[in-house]
């Protein structure tokens, strides 16, 4: 049996699936991922994007922080692309039960996912430092320099995880919850280099562990299953199977 058809069978035998992704899943709709060798963090910038996307330059130099930010963060015309779309019809199906996403882009909303746990939050979400008030996306996307509420001047900070921030607590242990009971755990689309997020995969007790990536990752050596072609491709070929 191929990669592909052992992890067809084992997501046939399973009823809670979890499903742990990074960039690499959004990278098929033409969203950059980080590390890779045409990611972001291999473009030349004056200043490091880590250091632009930490939390003490983001309070320090609040305007370039916002430059870049919508330059580079916001891709907002994008559309899921088939492996948002086939984790959604998993779900669907009863398969499915959570997604454990590094990514802040909000494509498995739109491809209908409900369950999804955004480690590192969202750009969809936006609130006031000084009073709370929340914002959608457009009220940063359409403006210019630093965004202000509207209520009471104060700025609005996306609500995504910089550098130097921690994860939010609520968050986190449903993402552990949802982990811990899953009898197969996919893996695809991330290096596995970010932490605390790539921690969390030691909370999976069970014994089927698939990985969908394009490199190798030192989880490498807890997956039944390795598969280095593109996600989108892999889950609708699983998902095809499970409809016909």
């Amino acid at each position: 049996m191929t990669q592909v058809e052992i992890l067809t069978q084992w997501v046939e035998e399973s009823q809670k699936i979890v499903f742990f992704g990074g960039a690499g899943v959004s990278t098929e709709s033409g969203i950059p991922d980080f590390r890779s060798q045409d990611g972001l963090y291999h473009q030349h910038y004056s200043v490091a994007p880590e250091t632009i996307l930490s939390h003490d330059y983001f309070f320090a130099h609040t305007e370039e922080f916002y430059r870049f930010y919508r330059e580079k963060m916001l891709c907002l015309d994008v559309q899921p692309n088939g492996a948002h779309r086939a984790l959604a019809q998993l779900e669907q199906m009863g398969k499915l039960k959570a997604v454990v996403t590094q990514n802040i882009d909000g494509l498995h909303q739109k491809a209908g996912s409900q369950k999804v746990y955004e480690l590192h939050g969202s750009v969809y979400r936006n609130h006031c430092l000084s009073c709370g008030a929340a914002y959608p996306v457009e009220k940063i996307a359409e403006g210019e320099g630093v965004p202000r509420c509207l209520h009471c001047g104060g700025i609005i900070k996306p609500d995504v995880v910089l550098y130097q921030e921690g994860l939010d607590q609520r968050t986190v242990r449903g993402a552990v919850l949802a982990i811990a009971e899953a009898d197969l755990l996919i893996v695809g689309g991330t290096s596995l280099e970010v932490y605390p997020a790539a921690g969390l995969l030691e909370y999976f007790q069970g014994d089927r562990v698939a990985l969908i990536n394009r490199d190798a990752t030192r989880y490498d050596r807890r997956a039944g299953v390795i598969i280095r072609e593109p996600i989108a491709g892999v889950l609708e070929t699983v998902c095809a199977h499970l409809k016909s």
